[in-house]
């Protein structure tokens, strides 16, 4: 094999790729990692995943949100919160997390080739950089290029005043008054941390339902407690224009209800735009819908075989969490030892203030379905954690069959949702019963206890 074919190319270093490209490696293949220098590890790293949930953890701490339940509404552990504030605690993350990247590569033999890459025919990768190009053959190819913020041409983003997901951290200060565009997940995060801070936040999305895939009680409970931090919502409601009042200095939202929204700073988060239309995919013969994103099989397979995509250029879920298995298995797909993901026990972390977690089925998909279900609920409130904690809207939903017992869906919202979700997807996944979490001694006092207080409280309904 020359210096310059590999058994494996993988285009892009975030949480799909970085997982592919290792297990490609621990199979003793030769494999190159293809990305730009300042972007190892991905958007995961470097405007996504880590810098908003490490934000999000900066916010909780420095405005002591935790804390109000005990020493009031007005308690805050820093009086005036700047951007760089917030900023300092992620930079420090990012950067130990880069590492952490590179390091892994390095002990698994896999080569990183810095530049733009782009498909110039099957097998063959053109890479681009400062120093020039070079061309590089791969015996596979996988695609893990990620998105980008998704761009209308009529909303001027100028990264200051009205601005993206990717250019939150860019802010010189936090302003007084935000106006978010796009209630999704990234939205809803976003909107939380500031309300947290004491911005006032007007939330507008044309749908008139939030978070449509998740449990109907949690989104409820979730616009109650943003709204007593006083989040405005407009559903339901089309922009229609984006401007900037000089006069005023501020930014205002045109709405096709003929409104008129106005704040010192606009988010606009109106979904992701996949990057596969940046690597020539024409040349191979593969095609892209209207966001750039490529279609597989349930092995990861794009229409061209010894092509695979994994990650968030392949669409729904996108998490980082079900990126870095869908890398792997197209890995082990591609060398022999194919494996699957099961589609219902895949757990979402939304790491909204409060957080939400949910794994399995809905109690709208069951009723949907016809199928019979009961369910048991804990209260953060009853739980002796959940004061410690000061977190007393939070709560447990333990959905499961009246007659087997067996376990179909686990909801939760409060705090460390995302953590103890997986108590219930090891339940799930071996397919038991909620008579588990009955007959399970639970450390005392944790948020984990939650689960046999709701087992007990579903067991007492039969």
């Amino acid at each position: 094999m020359e210096a310059n074919e590999y058994d494996l190319i993988v285009i892009g270093s975030g949480p799909a790729g970085q997982k592919g490209a290792i297990c490609a490696a621990k199979m003793r293949k030769k494999v190159a990692i293809i990305d730009r220098k300042k972007t190892i590890g991905g958007v995961c790293v470097h405007t996504g995943t880590i810098p908003s949930k490490t934000l999000r953890e900066a916010v909780l701490y420095l405005s002591g949100f935790r804390q109000r339940t005990f020493y009031g509404r007005g308690y805050v552990l820093k009086d005036r919160i700047s951007m760089s504030d917030l900023i300092f605690r992620a930079q420090a993350v990012m950067a130990r997390e880069i590492e952490v990247i590179k390091s892994q590569l390095r002990r698994n033999y896999v080569t990183t080739l810095e530049g733009d890459a782009r498909l110039l025919e099957p097998h063959a990768i053109e890479i681009k950089s400062d120093e020039g190009s070079q061309l590089v053959r791969g015996k596979y190819i996988l695609i893990a290029c990620g998105t980008r913020p998704a761009h209308s041409a009529d909303i001027p983003i100028d990264g200051r005043r009205i601005f993206d997901s990717d250019q939150v951290h860019c802010l010189e200060e936090v302003p007084r008054d935000l106006i978010i565009v796009g209630a999704g997940i990234i939205g809803l995060e976003y909107a939380s941390m500031f309300a947290a801070l004491g911005v006032k936040v007007t939330l507008l999305d044309q749908r008139p339902i939030l978070l449509d895939f998740v449990d109907r009680e949690i989104v409820e409970s979730l616009c109650f407690q943003l709204r007593q931090m006083g989040t405005v919502f407009r559903l339901g409601e089309k922009v229609v224009s984006v401007g900037f009042d000089e006069e005023r200095d501020r930014v205002f939202a045109k709405l096709a209800s003929g409104k008129k929204v106005h704040g010192q700073g606009l988010l606009y988060t109106i979904g992701r735009q996949a990057n596969g239309d940046l690597l020539n995919l024409e040349a191979v013969g593969l095609t892209m819908d209207g966001r750039g994103k490529l279609s597989v099989n349930e092995n990861f397979q794009t229409a061209v075989p010894h092509i695979y995509a994994a990650g968030d250029v392949i669409g729904f879920p996108a998490l980082a969490s079900t990126s870095m298995e869908q890398g792997r298995l197209a890995s082990c797909h591609m060398f022999g030892k194919p494996g699957k993901m099961p589609p219902n026990l895949i757990p979402y972390g939304i790491y909204t203030i409060p957080e939400i977690s949910m794994v399995g089925h809905t109690e709208e998909q069951l009723t949907r379905d016809k199928i019979p279900y009961e369910i048991g609920l804990a209260r953060y409130a009853e739980l002796a954690k959940g004061q410690m904690l000061g977190d007393e809207q939070g709560f447990l939903k333990l959905v499961f069959d009246p007659d087997s017992l067996k376990l179909l869906g686990v909801h939760a919202i409060g705090d460390r949702a995302a953590e103890i979700v997986h108590i219930g997807q090891v339940v799930l996944t071996m397919g038991a019963s909620i008579e588990y979490f009955r007959d399970t001694v639970f450390n005392y006092p944790t948020l984990a206890e939650a689960y046999k207080v709701a087992a007990l409280d579903g067991l007492n309904k039969l």
